[in-house]
């Protein structure tokens, strides 16, 4: 996601300093830009104070896949909310308007379908996604009391399941794993009985919700839903990619990972009402676009 909007914003004509440490993101997304007079490479770990000058900040620094983020969870935690401890910290100095990338995730295993903004979750705060979900809700209420106490410039997008090209092959997200197990004909992995539901936005629809949270007037801080409000279950997205892929792929099925939410779809009303925007990439054409990158 980071990489698309780097390639938006330089297209519009911004200037962009890219801060990654590469836990989880690769070069490869970036180097088509690294020779751009109008970008600029950071290695950095959020975690630590960063000293820059900049004027916006998008903050999309987290591992967001339960195999990145479960592998370190101390660390996942801490980058939640040190991460927003130090990028606040320097939106204070600079006087920069910020963006946080927050997730779906924080209405954890939703009680209330669509989930608007006003619904405040169902999360287990001590089971092994916890270091994401709380994560990432502690980092909201650190946004809001610096914009409270501080009258920070902030906005704040709750991002539901986002896929596209230049997603890791092994980062354990259900697009890319199943795409990749079509592609090789190798059995294609669902948890559950398949029939829990996800709403799939595809990334360039993603990333012009970003922006434009980040454009609206200082008064609009979110939280502001974004993602694709169309709602199937994982067995349809497997059978789509089985048929999108001419593979020979069966299904299996394993146990439901421990707190995995049985719906997520997302109520996108306010962003059409304050960004006009709602995503206009259907599943069939973005899982082409994602299953080609893969092919290549």
């Amino acid at each position: 996601m980071g990489s698309h909007l780097c390639d938006k914003l330089i297209a519009a004509g911004d200037d962009v300093l890219c801060v990654d440490n590469f836990f989880t993101g690769t070069r490869d997304n970036i180097r088509h830009l690294i020779n751009n007079p109008h970008f600029e490479l950071m290695r950095h770990d959020i975690t630590f104070p960063l000293y820059v000058e900049v004027d916006e900040i998008y903050n999309l620094a987290c591992p967001a896949s339960p195999v990145h983020y479960q592998f370190d969870p101390v660390q996942t935690t801490k980058t939640s909310v040190h991460g927003a401890i130090n990028v606040l910290g320097l939106g204070k100095r600079t006087k920069a308007k910020i963006l946080q990338a927050s997730t779906s995730e924080v209405y954890g295993d939703p009680e209330v379908h669509p989930q608007p903004e006003s619904y405040w979750g169902r999360v287990n705060p001590l089971g092994p996604r916890s270091c994401y979900d709380e994560g990432k809700r502690c980092a909201e209420t650190l946004f809001f009391d610096y914009h409270r106490q501080h009258a920070l410039r902030i906005k704040v997008a709750r991002i539901f399941n986002t896929y596209g090209p230049r997603m890791h092959p092994n980062d354990g997200r259900v697009v890319s794993n199943f795409i990749v197990q079509a592609l090789e004909d190798e059995p294609i992995t669902i948890y559950g009985d398949g029939k829990q539901t996800r709403s799939f936005c595809y990334v360039d629809d993603l990333v012009d919700g970003l922006i434009r949270l980040m454009n609206t007037s200082d008064e609009v801080t979110g939280p502001v839903n974004l993602g694709n409000p169309d709602e199937l279950t994982i067995r349809q997205l497997a059978e789509a990619i089985i048929e999108l892929t001419d593979s020979a792929s069966e299904l299996i099925l394993k146990p439901l990972p421990e707190d995995d939410p049985r719906q997520r779809q997302p109520d996108i009303r306010l962003a059409k009402e304050l960004l006009d925007w709602t995503p206009g990439t259907g599943l069939s054409h973005g899982l082409e676009r994602t299953i080609a990158y893969f092919r290549r």
